[in-house]
């Protein structure tokens, strides 16, 4: 009985050792995927159109993400997007989902509804202006980042249509990594506290100095 024992004992120490060596691993390599500055590709889709353009994304704090997508189906829709992301890990973190909004711009086509004569007129080149929003998920694969994402967007001006949805697929090439920027946010934080650690001697020195002239 008491072999049993030290023998569940000895099983669960070594079960707990290796989920242990797991988890450190599993973070050490997602550490060594997460991205500062990523640049790529994105094709979107929702019932009104299909949209192939470019995304950027640049970190600007710790989980937060700025995003730039220029988009158009190189006929009747070319939009704009500026989004601010907030990003959270899932497991690990190379794979993590993120949720934010923005502003868009661009031209679209809109489709108005005559109530008298019961038709839909077709109209394009509007100049638009909306609010988005964006929901996705991410996984950073070596030295590159997938994307899958909903984006609504709630048009402000120049489109019948007030809300469309657009579901995305992303696919970037990491520029900088984050260890890289993470290294130069430290070096800038040390040369700002050694600037401003002025100790008494040098004020001293620095109003005798002025003093004196």
């Amino acid at each position: 009985m008491k072999r049993s024992t030290n023998q569940r004992t000895l099983n669960m120490k070594k079960q707990l050792l290796f989920l242990t060596i797991v988890l450190v691993s599993v973070s050490h390599f997602s550490f060594g995927q997460r991205y500062a500055t990523s640049l790529g590709l994105r094709m979107g889709s929702n019932d009104f159109s299909r949209t192939i353009g470019f995304t950027g994304k640049q970190r600007i704090m710790s989980h937060l993400t700025m995003e730039g997508i220029l988009q158009t189906d190189f006929d009747r829709n070319t939009t704009v997007h500026v989004l601010m992301a907030r990003h959270r890990p899932i497991i690990s973190k190379r794979l993590n989902y993120y949720y934010g909004g923005g502003l868009s711009t661009g031209r679209e086509e809109s489709f108005v509804k005559d109530r008298e004569t019961k038709e839909i007129i077709h109209t394009y080149g509007n100049a638009t202006m909306g609010i988005d929003f964006i929901g996705g998920i991410e996984l950073t694969v070596a030295n590159t980042v997938f994307s899958l994402d909903y984006k609504p967007n709630v048009n402000l001006a120049g489109r019948e249509e007030f809300f469309r949805g657009q579901v995305g697929i992303s696919a970037r090439t990491v520029l900088v990594k984050s260890k890289e920027q993470d290294k130069k946010w430290r070096k800038k934080k040390r040369a700002k506290r050694k600037k401003n650690q002025d100790t008494f001697g040098d004020k001293f020195r620095n109003t005798f100095q002025f003093n004196s002239k």
